[in-house]
């Protein structure tokens, strides 16, 4: 035994030369001398410092703390104790519930839930049966506790001491881990605990993707087609090499970068390039298009989704019957960091400094484009700027690695502009729903059909995923609607508009959101039954719903009479396995409307860091009122006319109404968050026009159907 080791030991037990003359000499051999990892999740230091890695991606949901917190709570460490790696690309990482390395789809939380307890509960066992062994004593005597294992006699020792111990164990099999029950919880839960990235954020000491330098770096900007998927016909690039600061012009197929000293000098050189272009066949897509394209899948049958009961019997003995169109724009993600990736190729491979929820899909294209194998590419993933489902492509990271290349052993920076940014976006899918619905005798739904005609981003991004024309991606809040109705049914119909489309928060819940929450109230007025009232009715089998539903009726005062110039607005549904429901409150101003008060209430299940699940929700109803006021993406001859915010707007302060939420935990299982907000916006806001002044808004956005809001 090294005497430094045998002197740590001293120092950390009472009567530590003893133990030190009866630890057996394998288990000194263990000590660790340096990091000890002893899952893919947990690496321990022997001065105690222990370190999560994280395997999902940070662009503001905060899952550096909260993911931490899973492990810290089983590994009996003060969750600010850790600290924070983003992982690499590794199989280990996979998120189960989609399957591939990806941050998105609200799964964070939920996909971690089980595994990353575990992975805590797995090294807090292994640590404690070291120590047991160190001390030779039976395990059920210790205590795991603030990062140090406690003997009954007041002794202890550090986990860093114990690590190296530790991996030399066996691992035990998860049907022998105990882990907490969520009545023991201390941190899960916790309505004190602060975001770990806070202070490093605010004094910029974490890196965006745009923040990332590398030494000798130099700075690209690309010049793409005006019409996505258009290439490079010919390029007169003698303007733009004539200026100072500029290093090369590239031709990348889809584009013509320009590389240069400096951001501005590339954009003002790009500017100056002239170039032909193949503009393919996407000049044939226009708004008449994608319109036409959308009416004419109504004609079809479509893929049932779900389906109980007898739809046309249902419809056939309604005594009210009704039918509405509810149309969905195209809208572009508008992050607040546009599109920007560092790359570098040289003998050791090819390295990217990026901001992606697709690590595994960014190292596949940037292998690709250099023509290098897949583990000698190299991710380094930064904060995000702003996901919203963008981030799930890679088209610029691909741009970026094909520049490098061009310019071997140089960093190479590209940023997108704004502009750049918003006319070669991956776009929500425009989409168009037809409802039928049927009351009987006493107002109560009896019959409701439905169909949806949109594009599926999943048959180009994950096209095996889809099977027999259903995209799972595409049925979210039709397939799992949680009104009890005898005789339902819900079909898609998949057409391909020639819009490059992409997930954008929420998917397809804020599609379906909008057309189903729409249609319901409206059926419930043609019944003249309160909106409420209604779909309290249909939930008998539902009590988390019923809950929250409750809860915000009452958080809004329902009842209240609000006079000629003020009405409310309801809408539910269960969203990634949370539950929520919402009311909008809206008030005239002259000729104007304005959005007063949102009221929400969710049950998330266990609410994993109360705090953020409030901000969460915050956000997401932020991102609702952007995409319904006013904002849509047009299309002319095949180009994106929307250029930048001036015509793109984002939701100003003044606009902003008062947002209170009221968390309803049941405490089951967490749900997702992220998205879960959003979808319930329009339906919300939409149901309190028609309230209000009876004009009933079916196509979105808002402005479109005349009805301003300020």
């Amino acid at each position: 035994m090294k005497r430094r080791q045998f002197l740590e030991l001293g120092a950390t037990a009472t009567g530590g030369m003893i133990l030190g003359l009866h630890l057996p000499q394998s288990r000194a051999a263990g000590v660790a001398k340096g990091p000890v990892e002893l899952n893919a999740w947990i690496r321990i230091d022997p001065d105690n410092r222990i370190t999560f890695i994280c395997h999902r991606n940070e662009m503001g949901q905060d899952v550096h703390t909260s993911l931490a917190m899973l492990v810290a709570e089983e590994l009996e460490v003060p969750v600010a104790s850790l600290g924070i790696e983003q992982a690499p690309v590794a199989a280990v990482y996979t998120n189960a519930m989609i399957g591939a390395q990806i941050t998105g789809g609200s799964t964070s939380i939920r996909d971690a839930w089980v595994p990353l307890r575990r992975a805590g509960a797995t090294v807090r066992t292994v640590l404690l049966e070291a120590a047991a062994r160190t001390w030779q004593v039976d395990v059920g005597v210790l205590e795991a506790r603030d990062g140090y294992v406690h003997n009954r006699n007041g002794n202890k020792l550090s986990y860093g001491f114990l690590s190296g111990i530790a991996a030399d164990l066996p691992v035990p099999a998860p049907e022998y881990l105990a882990l907490k029950a969520p009545g023991a919880f201390t941190q899960i839960g916790s309505a004190t605990q602060k975001r770990l990235d806070t202070r490093a954020k605010v004094h910029g000491e974490r890196l965006f993707g745009l923040d990332a330098t590398q030494p000798g770096m130099v700075h690209a900007v690309l010049a793409q087609c005006p019409v996505i998927g258009g290439t490079v016909a010919s390029v007169d690039a003698a303007a733009a090499r004539a200026m100072p600061g500029v290093r090369d012009v590239i031709d990348i197929g889809e584009g013509v970068a320009v590389v240069a000293d400096h951001f501005w000098i590339a954009k003002q050189a790009r500017d100056a390039l002239k170039i032909g272009w193949n503009l393919g066949p996407g000049t044939a897509v226009s708004d008449a298009s994608v319109a036409a394209a959308l009416r004419a899948g109504l004609e079809e049958a479509g893929a049932v989704a779900r389906a109980n009961g007898d739809i046309d019997a249902g419809l056939a003995r309604a005594t009210k019957r009704l039918e509405a169109d509810y149309e969905l724009p195209l809208l572009a993600h508008v992050a607040m960091e546009p599109m920007n990736c560092l790359a570098r190729v040289d003998d050791e491979g090819c390295d990217i400094w990026t901001s992606t929820q697709y690590p595994a899909g960014a190292r596949a294209v940037a292998a690709a484009r250099t023509g290098l194998a897949p583990e000698r590419v190299r991710i380094h993933s930064q904060f995000i700027g702003g996901g919203f489902g963008r981030r799930l492509d890679v088209d610029f990271i691909a741009q970026a690695a094909a520049i490098a290349k061009a310019v071997p052993g140089v960093p190479v920076k590209l940023v997108w502009t704004r502009e750049d940014d918003t006319t070669h976006d991956f776009y929500r899918p425009a989409s168009l729903h037809r409802l039928r619905g049927g009351l009987d005798a006493k107002g109560k739904l009896i019959a409701l059909d439905h169909l949806m005609v949109s594009q599926s981003v999943t048959e180009r991004a994950f096209p095996g995923v889809v099977k027999d024309g259903l995209d799972p991606f595409m049925t979210e809040g039709a397939s799992n609607l949680v009104y009890a109705v005898p005789n339902l049914r819900s079909r898609v119909v998949i057409r391909d508009t020639g819009v490059r489309v992409g997930y954008w928060r929420s998917v397809s819940h804020a599609l379906n959101a909008f057309a189903f929450e729409s249609f319901i109230d409206e059926l419930a007025r043609a019944g003249k039954r309160d909106p409420l009232e209604f779909r309290l009715e249909m939930l008998a089998e539902q009590p988390r719903q019923r809950a929250v539903l409750e809860k915000v009726a009452a958080m809004a005062q329902w009842k209240r009479s609000r006079g000629a110039n003020a009405a409310l607005g309801i809408a539910s549904m269960e969203c990634y396995g949370s539950y929520i429901a919402m009311t909008a409150e809206v008030q005239r101003r002259g000729k104007d409307l304005h959005c007063a008060r949102i009221a929400v209430a969710v049950d998330p299940g266990i609410a994993v860091r109360p705090d953020q699940v409030i901000a969460q929700i915050e956000s997401a109803v932020i991102t609702g009122l952007t995409g319904a006021l006013r904002n849509r993406i047009s299309i002319v001859d095949g180009a994106v006319q929307e250029q930048n915010f001036h015509q793109f707007q984002p939701l100003r302060m003044s606009e902003t109404p008062q947002i209170e939420v009221a968390i309803v935990a049941s405490g089951d299982a967490p749900g997702g968050m992220g998205e879960v907000g959003t979808p319930l916006v329009a339906p919300a806001l939409a149901n309190a026009v028609a309230s209000l002044s009876g004009t009933r808004v079916r196509k979105l956005p808002f402005s479109e159907a005349g009805v301003r809001f300020v």
